[in-house]
C-alpha cells in the first residue's frame, strides 16, 4: 500500500521479492491489482469486496467489477489454473455476480438500465459545482445564493434540469478548507454549459465580499467522486 511504498524503489523491490519467490503470499491495496503478471499466482484473494459498492459516487458498480475483475486475472496467467475467492457482505449485487463470471454484457445491460432510471451519465448529463473555503459559514452562505440562483433559472423550473445540494462534499474537509457539492442533471449539455456561464457571471458581479474567499470550480460528467 502507499504506507509501504514511499521510499525510493520501495515498489519496485516489493514486486521484484515477489516474483523472484523470496515471498510467497503478497497482501495489498488496490495497487497490487493492476496488470501485474506473475505466471505462477494461482489463488487470489479479495477481502470485503462490497466495500467500494457504497461510496457516495454513482459509477460505484462500475468500480467495483472493473476492481474485482482486474484482480481476478492476476491468478492462473501461467500452465496452472488459478483461483479466486471473493469474501462480500452482499454477494447477490449484480457487480459482483457478474465479475464472478466476467460477464461484461450482462453486467453492462444491469448498469445501464439503473443509470436510465437514476438520470445518470451516460444517459443524462451532470454539472458538479464544488466550492471550497477556508471560511464554513462564508462556504455555505455562498453555496446557499448559487443554489437559489440555479432554482430559479427556467430550466430547473420547468423540470428540464434538476438540482440537488448544496452538500458537504465526501470528503468535508481537507488541510483547514471546507468542501460543499451542488450536482445539476440534465439530458441537455449546452443547458448545463449555459447555467455553468450564469453562475460564472453572477459571481463576477455579486459584489459580495465572500466570493473573494471562495473557490469555485466544475466539473461536466465527473469521474471522480467529491
Amino acid at each position: 500500500d502507499y504506507d509501504t511504498t514511499r521510499g525510493k524503489d520501495s515498489y519496485e523491490k516489493i514486486l521484484q521479492t515477489f516474483s523472484n519467490h523470496e515471498a510467497d503470499i503478497l497482501v495489498g491495496t488496490q495497487m497490487i491489482v493492476k496488470g501485474h503478471d506473475f505466471p505462477e499466482v494461482t489463488l487470489m484473494g479479495i477481502l470485503a469486496a462490497d466495500m467500494s459498492l457504497y461510496i457516495s459516487d454513482y459509477r460505484a458498480s462500475e468500480r467495483t467489477f472493473q476492481l474485482l475483475t482486474q484482480a481476478a486475472g492476476r491468478a492462473g496467467r501461467g500452465n496452472s489454473p488459478g483461483r479466486v475467492v471473493i469474501q462480500s457482505y452482499c454477494p447477490e449485487n449484480y457487480a459482483l455476480q457478474c465479475a464472478c463470471r466476467q460477464d461484461y454484457e450482462s453486467f453492462y445491460n444491469h448498469e445501464i438500465a439503473y443509470r436510465r432510471l437514476m438520470s445518470y451519465p451516460p444517459i443524462y448529463h451532470m454539472l458538479l459545482i464544488f466550492a471550497m473555503s477556508r471560511y464554513r459559514g462564508e462556504l455555505q452562505t455562498a453555496c446557499d445564493k448559487l443554489n437559489n440562483l440555479i432554482e430559479r433559472k427556467d430550466e430547473v423550473r420547468g423540470g428540464k434540469a434538476q438540482l440537488f445540494g448544496p452538500a458537504e462534499a465526501t470528503i468535508s474537509r481537507i488541510n483547514d478548507i471546507n468542501r460543499m457539492v451542488i450536482y445539476i442533471k440534465s439530458a441537455d449539455y449546452d443547458m448545463l454549459v449555459r447555467i455553468r456561464e450564469h453562475i460564472d457571471e453572477y459571481i463576477m458581479n455579486a459584489g459580495e465580499a465572500f466570493f473573494k474567499r471562495v473557490t469555485v470550480q466544475y466539473d461536466f460528467d465527473p469521474m471522480n467522486s467529491f
